[in-house]
């Protein structure tokens, strides 16, 4: 996706069909670039066999190099998120460090702390001389930048914070009129995202509320594991799995649904919990990441622990049972997110380029 000049971007990252949230955000960032940035995005990674992502990842390695030695790039951009990625993408930094290229790294991992933790001292000082040759880290909140401060040495000046961003619908669904109460998850089904909780958590419920209310969970993962799930606990008349769905279906579920939940154990930032904020939905969220910088208990989502089933079951009884509630958390998300828009996120963009850009110059 390449457009006319000013800025010349090459974006390293994974591929925009992957599922994930790395290339949700890819997808919208490139979708609003303004005329005056030409974007090139180069895949690093695909899911596959492991001799695709080799294969992927040295023709990535191969036209990066070519478009390096051209001059066809002002600044390179690149998507990292934990484990595998981080080690492809050290190559890529120090490919882009040798031709004094500026470089920003955009950190998406919601597991890095503890897959940094897990590293020999060794490694973890490499990544922190890695890391240090950036001229920008993008993280998703001010606690990740705390941690990237504390732990690999960056200097204060060169971690930005930039929240994910959300497009905003124009309009959404009066929901003051729905019948019975529709709790959506949207996100990998496993333990992270706290999937199997939020299932024990919907049995808790009295009988009286599992009859007023439905919910659906979509997403890969362990989907297999989560309907047996549910099956045991007999509520195939209440929970849904559909699996993976494209961005129109999910827009759909997000219109028809009057409730998001995810009570996930790590998050750097989830698009999707804004992306529900940003349809006026009421968030059942942990306190995890970046997401007690968006979210205020009370204000505009319930936020409960991590784990604690009991804790969850009673936020989502609480928002089936009180509508002023649900309807007042929502109208306040929706206008809690105004401010992350993607076009907003673009503005912020625009001036990182031309200080990198002036910076560069002198």
């Amino acid at each position: 996706m390449c457009r006319t000049n000013t800025f010349k971007i090459i974006m390293l990252g994974p591929s925009l069909l992957q599922q994930g949230g790395i290339s949700g955000y890819e997808k919208l960032f490139l979708a609003y670039a303004p005329s005056e940035v030409q974007i090139c995005h180069i895949i690093t990674h695909e899911e596959g066999s492991i001799a695709l992502k080799v294969m992927i990842f040295l023709k990535a390695i191969w036209k990066f190099l070519w478009m390096l030695i051209k001059e066809e790039v002002d600044i390179v951009q690149i998507q990292i998120s934990q484990r595998g990625s981080v080690f492809r993408q050290a190559i890529m930094i120090l490919l882009a460090w040798g031709f004094h290229k500026p470089i920003i790294l955009h950190a998406h991992g919601s597991q890095f702390h503890l897959f940094y933790a897990g590293l020999a001292k060794w490694i973890q000082k490499l990544l922190s001389l890695v890391f240090g040759k950036c001229q920008r880290l993008i993280v998703l909140s001010e606690s990740w930048k705390s941690f990237y401060i504390e732990n690999l040495g960056l200097k204060p000046e060169q971690v930005v914070v930039f929240y994910n961003p959300v497009k905003i619908p124009a309009e959404v669904p009066d929901r003051s009129i729905s019948k019975k109460v529709n709790l959506l998850f949207l996100g990998r089904i496993g333990q992270r995202k706290g999937a199997f909780d939020l299932i024990k958590a919907f049995s808790f419920l009295p009988t009286e509320y599992k009859a007023r209310s439905s919910m659906i969970m979509a997403g890969d993962g362990d989907i297999e594991q989560a309907r047996n799930l549910v099956t045991t606990l007999n509520l195939e008349n209440y929970i849904q799995l559909p699996g993976w769905i494209g961005s129109d279906e999910r827009d759909i579920l997000l219109t028809k649904a009057d409730v998001f939940v995810l009570p996930s154990y790590n998050e750097g930032l989830p698009l999707a919990m804004l992306e529900a904020m940003a349809w006026e939905l009421p968030v059942i969220v942990t306190p995890v990441g970046g997401i007690p910088e968006i979210v205020t208990q009370s204000e505009n989502g319930l936020i409960v622990n991590s784990g604690n089933v009991e804790q969850l079951s009673d936020a989502i009884k609480s928002l089936i049972g009180n509508e002023a509630l649900r309807l007042s958390l929502g109208s306040k998300a929706r206008t809690s997110v105004f401010a992350l828009d993607i076009k907003n996120h673009w503005v912020s963009f625009l001036d990182l380029y031309r200080s990198l850009l002036n910076s560069n110059d002198q």
